[in-house]
């Protein structure tokens, strides 16, 4: 052993990587930027998933499940909002998963029930956001609508205005900075409030002659969604309407290393572990991708984490395997599970050093991170890997060539966040925190670096096809 052994190497990724596969590291943020493009929320994301998984030969779980099915790969369509993936090996599923888990919601604005108003001649939509954002970063950018309405008919009306060159895209309009003095006073949460965060939709009113029609820009724009979708304004009552950056993702810097674009948080592990899962056929292990929603906004509600979703597949792919089902074959596949959590971690921006443990987060350009715990505080709120599990890991992705790094979210008393690891983990299961480093994370626009994606594949591939 060298003295230079002893010492932990901290170089750029890009250093490290062998120039053959500098093309894949291309092609592979190729794909993902496209994908960004095209899919801004769940629903979209759970379409795009179902499409490719049966591109590559995945069943539906009710295909699956009946008596002549064989195939050994299934997926499961939560509710068009989390989606579940299987690839069953040789070994008895009693004997648990290798599970990489992450989320397809990114923090967003949502549309309010009762959204379109008038006010001095310009009509509006009001909004609710969704997950940990700053409000101001959604002020004078591009914003696109996307989702779906259910008509009092009960039709089904999908909807994506702003994304097309030719589409209008709405705006959320900040105050001029001549008039923005005592705003400049206060402190950002009080000067941004969330129920200001009102879009701007349309200034031209109706010409119609009916005098009970009072807000007559709002009763324009009312008819041109009638016009064009069939809809009418308590429509939107059973509706979710999300509003998103209409800003394309593409490359950055003037070398092209990063990916500037919306959503990385989480779809750069989505992507990934897609991208894994269906390269993954033939295994002794069984191996289990989930894409799941609502971790923004603590993984509550049917689609989420703790839906119970995951329990509910597992248990049908046992009943089909065993000709039989109870509760402890169920306790025992997933208390024997391993997992990685797939999700983002701060990368460390020199520009705000005082908030980061240099020694302790994870850089842009040097790997995939692994997160041994995330919290606030003393750990609060926290899943904590075991040293023992951590070494496996480690292990694994040191055999396979991955290059990758520790991270943890910031000094000790700047505040934290949470993943859904915590939640996989009280089935007993090891499980650990493991994703692309992000800049900027939560805004409209994160940065995060091409290298980094490529080698949380390649991470997740080896997780699916080398772990024991």
């Amino acid at each position: 052993m060298s003295s230079k052994d002893l010492l932990v190497k901290e170089e750029s990724g890009w250093l490290k990587v062998k120039n053959d596969e500098l093309k894949k590291v291309d092609n592979f943020a190729d794909e993902y930027i496209a994908y960004l493009n095209n899919n801004k929320t769940e629903r979209e994301n759970v379409n795009f998933i179902k499409k490719t998984a049966e591109d590559n030969g995945f069943v539906s779980l009710e295909e699956f499940m009946r008596s002549d099915a064989k195939s050994n790969k299934i997926y499961y369509n939560n509710r068009n909002k989390s989606i579940f993936l299987a690839v069953l090996g040789d070994d008895d599923i009693e004997n648990g998963f290798n599970i990489i888990s992450s989320h397809i919601d990114s923090p967003r604005l949502d549309l309010k029930q009762n959204p379109v108003f008038e006010d001095t001649g310009m009509a509006f939509l009001k909004t609710h956001y969704y997950g940990g954002i700053k409000k101001f970063h959604w002020l004078n950018i591009p914003l696109a609508i996307h989702g779906r309405v259910i008509k009092l008919n009960g039709e089904s009306v999908d909807i994506v205005i702003g994304e097309d060159e030719n589409d209008p895209v709405v705006v959320i309009p900040d105050l001029l900075p001549h008039l923005s003095r005592k705003l400049s006073d206060k402190k950002i949460a009080e000067a941004y409030k969330g129920e200001d965060l009102n879009i701007l939709i349309g200034n031209i009113p109706a010409s119609v002659a009916d005098k009970e029609i009072k807000d007559k820009v709002k009763y324009n724009i009312l008819k041109l969604l009638n016009d064009k979708y069939g809809l009418v304004e308590s429509d939107f009552q059973s509706a979710e309407l999300e509003i998103v950056p209409a800003i394309k993702a593409r490359y950055a810097g003037l070398d092209s290393s990063f990916i500037a674009g919306y959503g990385h948080d989480d779809r750069s592990s989505s992507f990934a572990l897609l991208k894994s899962i269906i390269k993954t056929d033939k295994v002794n292990r069984n191996v289990l991708a989930v894409f799941v929603d609502k971790e923004e906004i603590g993984s509550e509600g049917n689609s989420s984490i703790q839906s119970r979703a995951l329990e509910f597949f597992i248990s049908e792919i046992i009943e089909k395997k065993k000709n039989s089902f109870n509760e402890k074959m169920l306790r025992k596949s997933l208390y024997n599970s391993y997992a990685l959590s797939a999700d983002v971690d701060a990368a460390f921006d020199p520009n705000h050093k005082e908030v980061f443990d240099v020694r302790n987060t994870g850089k842009i350009g040097n790997g995939v991170i692994l997160t041994k715990y995330t919290g606030h505080g003393g750990k609060y709120d926290a899943n904590d890997a075991n040293a023992e599990y951590v070494g496996k890991v480690r292990k694994l992705f040191n055999d396979n060539n991955v290059i990758f790094q520790f991270g943890s979210l910031g000094k000790v008393d700047e505040g934290g966040g949470g993943t859904i690891a915590k939640y996989l983990a009280n089935y007993g299961m090891e499980i650990i925190d493991c994703g692309t480093p992000v800049l900027g994370m939560h805004s409209p626009y994160e940065i995060i670096s091409k290298l980094d994606l490529y080698q949380t594949f390649k991470a997740f591939e080896s997780f699916f096809n080398k772990f024991n």
